[in-house]
């Protein structure tokens, strides 16, 4: 990130690509937005994949990408281990498949937290079920480290149903959505019982934050050792108490301040906020595992390859459900959810 004057309270900045950059206790949050073409009936795209590196396709092609797949866009069977996935799902569908047994579709700002604890193998899979017209599909996904003390935990799988997501109306005219931790009064869905962000002391908050053309909200002053980054990714710009930041840029923010953020613009300004306290260990990193040291990557490795995280239970690598199905989720124990009706 590049350092600010010392008088904001915007403490740096860096650009937006599909990767974003974080901060402890946060280790990256990927953006992909894809505008896919009509599915061919197949839930694949009824397009020509000639020029893609099928398989390992993150071109954005005519605005979209296969990822790891071949046929269904998305990301067939991987492992992970020694932190967490959150998921928030804004446009399309997502099909998730894991090595526990448990299995979803998701989609249309629905949230899926995933432990991967002392080890887990998923898929994620973006059905393109609209024959007739685009199946636009946009997701954050935010890697949230776990402390050395919790990287051996067992796996938890968990929704967060867009209807059951706390919104609140801000005075300004604004909205915010609480995915985790707390917003004025209101507080997120318990996180799952491992997680960083289930300790009090964490100081957690994952909001995403809509102001449209002239509105406004407040972020209220979190933990002097807490890191908090504005992450504006919709929009020309945005000012935080007066200061202009441009769009498509994170600010990292002091965090023991109440802050404004204010969209003097005339088109609606989007943020996602993810603040915390650090863990503060030391964090080795290598493909899907994060760990404490580069011994524990190495035992991360050598005990997939001699265990598989127990085994795939699919019968394909990159699971697909009907076009038909709507949003579920079947957890590992057999229990089955639906969203909520809407009254």
């Amino acid at each position: 990130m590049t350092n600010v004057e010392t008088s904001s309270p915007i403490l740096a900045t860096v650009p937006l690509g599909p990767q974003w950059q974080t901060l402890d206790p946060f280790l990256f949050c990927a953006h992909h937005d894809d505008a896919y073409p009509p599915g061919n009936g197949s839930l694949a795209p009824a397009a020509s994949l000639a020029g893609r590196a099928i398989g390992n396709d993150f071109s954005d092609k005519d605005g979209w990408s296969m990822y790891h797949g071949s046929s269904i866009p998305g990301f067939p069977q991987h492992p992970h281990r020694g932190f967490e996935t959150i998921t928030f799902a804004r446009r399309g569908n997502i099909d998730h498949s894991d090595s526990m047994g448990a299995t979803a579709r998701f989609g249309r700002g629905d949230v899926q937290w995933m432990t991967a604890g002392r080890g887990i193998v998923h898929s994620e899979m973006f059905p393109l079920v609209d024959t007739e017209s685009a199946n636009h599909t946009e997701l954050f996904q935010v890697w949230l480290n776990l402390p050395a003390a919790d990287k051996m935990v067992e796996p938890y799988f968990t929704m967060f149903w867009a209807e059951d997501i706390p919104l609140v109306r801000t005075a300004g005219g604004g909205t915010v959505t609480v995915i985790a931790g707390q917003y004025g009064e209101v507080s997120s869905l318990t996180p799952p019982p491992n997680s960083w962000a289930a300790r009090d002391e964490s100081n957690i908050a994952f909001l995403h934050v809509v102001l449209p053309a002239g509105a406004s909200a407040s972020l209220e002053e979190a933990s002097t050792d807490a890191t908090r980054v504005a992450y504006q990714f919709v929009g020309e710009h945005l000012e935080v108490d007066g200061h202009r930041v441009a769009g498509r840029t994170g600010a990292q923010l002091v965090p023991d301040q109440q802050l404004e953020l204010a969209n003097p613009g005339p088109n609606p300004v989007e943020i996602l906020v993810l603040q915390g306290r650090p863990i503060g260990e030391p964090v080795a990193k290598y493909g899907p595992f994060v760990m404490n040291t580069d011994a524990e990557i190495q035992q991360a490795f050598d005990d997939y390859q001699r265990t598989q995280f127990g085994g795939w239970p699919w019968p394909a690598d990159g699971p697909a459900h009907d076009a038909e199905a709507e949003r579920f989720a079947v957890h590992a124990d057999g229990r089955r959810e639906s969203p909520p009706a809407v009254t």
